[in-house]
Order: structure tokens, then sequence, then C-alpha cells
């Protein structure tokens, strides 16, 4: 198990690469890429569990 600032900063990064991601997929949306969007979106599902995750971890460490 991560100690809470080991998970305060995994969170962080999924945080911002979510965010990347985000930013990107926009990009492939206004470009005509449909395949990648949904690529991007099955990403970002992933990470959001991710997050879940990772937040419920840190809530029990509180």
């Amino acid at each position: 198990m991560m100690t809470k600032s080991q998970l305060q900063s995994e969170i962080a990064e999924l945080k911002l690469d979510y965010i990347n991601l985000q930013g990107d997929m926009e990009k492939l949306e206004s470009n005509g890429h449909p395949t990648q969007v949904e690529n991007a979106e099955r990403r970002l599902a992933k990470m959001e569990e991710k997050l879940a995750e990772l937040n419920k971890q840190l809530a029990e460490l509180s």
C-alpha cells in the first residue's frame, strides 16, 4: 500500500495526464479522427477508474 504522499503524487500526475488527453482528444475530434477519439475515450475511462481507486485509498488513510 502506498503512503498518503505517494497517493497524492500519483493522483496529481494522473490528473495532468487526463487533462492533456482531453486536449489531445479535442484536437483529434476537430481534425476528424473518430477511431483515435474512441481510443482516447477508452483511455479516459480507465484513468477515471484509476482516479476513483486512488481517491478511495487516500480516503481510507485519512
